[in-house]
């Protein structure tokens, strides 16, 4: 796929009159993100969980590009309720979206939950972003070559769902609880890509993951040796975030990103790179695994996806 593996923001086609909703907009990869979008003419709604932030991020942005167009919108994806009313404000003034791109998640905090008593991770990388999927999906069907990007891991590979324990009260472990949540992303991903490919929906689901990309989620992470690494070590081995949104810009915007495509870096073990289609560790493209999953997510976040063509 040489197209793919010299593949740059340079290439994005014109974006003018699409909109993009990008969560964690206001960092990292997701600042990122919404940089390149503008750039190319795109309209993005930044869903943030602290919009004090968000408008400093928007500030930054005008400030290089001042025609951009921007939106800054409060959204907790620990809080189910502020998913529903992210979702009903954007129906009151919206009549359609393009691009939902699933990007913000935390990384291996202390266990904690979130506001309905779900295990923080797995309610903010997941049943947040599941949720919010739910309740935009017809919006997306009116838009514009719609696509959902759900933003995973390598991680994922390393990943296994506890069914049995996704609360993680009888043995949390920080990183595997963030493998959990990164390849239940890729699950719900791949299976959006089934259901919506089954009913005839105009809508795309890809997934993305960034290798391994300098952000806050190394430096704010727990422990000692992983503040030091990425610190100290992200410089050295990292890519920048505009490096490590490729994959999700490409997943976003390329006309030859197909529903069901995981995009990835290219080069040694996906940790840095051009974007390429790579694989999907087999559980997380296991038809079992998926259908639990889905209905698990169905039920804790109390909501039921209406899939149906345009």
């Amino acid at each position: 796929m040489t197209q793919q593996q010299s593949w740059t923001a340079e290439q994005i086609p014109d974006q003018t009159d699409r909109v993009f909703v990008v969560t964690g907009a206001n960092s990292g990869l997701g600042l990122a993100t919404t940089r390149a979008l503008v750039r190319r003419g795109g309209c993005v709604i930044l869903a943030v969980r602290d919009e004090e932030r968000g408008r400093r991020a928007v500030a930054e942005i005008t400030a290089e590009q001042p025609d951009a167009d921007l939106e800054v919108r409060r959204l907790d994806l620990a809080d189910l309720d502020s998913v529903r009313t992210f979702a009903e404000q954007l129906h009151a003034d919206r009549s359609r979206l393009d691009v939902l791109v699933n990007n913000a998640g935390v990384m291996a905090p202390p266990r904690s939950t979130s506001a309905q008593g779900h295990e923080l991770q797995f309610a903010c990388n997941h049943l947040g972003h599941f949720a919010l999927t739910g309740l935009l999906l017809d919006l997306l069907a009116a838009g514009r070559d719609p696509r959902v990007v759900t933003v995973s891991s390598i991680n994922h590979r390393q990943g296994r769902i506890h069914f049995d324990d996704l609360a993680g009260e009888r043995r949390y472990k920080p990183m595997a609880f963030y493998n959990q949540s990164k390849l239940a992303n890729a699950v719900f991903g791949r299976e959006l890509h089934r259901r919506l490919t089954e009913v005839g929906s105009p809508v795309r689901s890809v997934l993305a993951h960034p290798g391994y990309t300098a952000t806050n989620l190394q430096t704010g992470a727990v422990a000692l040796w992983r503040v030091v690494f990425g610190r100290i070590g992200g410089p050295l081995f990292a890519q920048t975030p505009a490096q490590g949104a490729l994959p999700q810009l490409y997943a976003a915007t390329d006309p030859n990103a197909e529903s069901g495509d995981f995009i990835g870096p290219d080069g040694p073990a996906e940790l840095r790179g051009a974007p390429t289609r790579v694989r999907l560790s087999s559980a997380a493209a296991d038809a079992g695994t998926a259908r639990r999953l889905w209905e698990v997510s169905e039920e804790m976040t109390d909501m039921r996806f209406e899939l149906r063509a345009r």
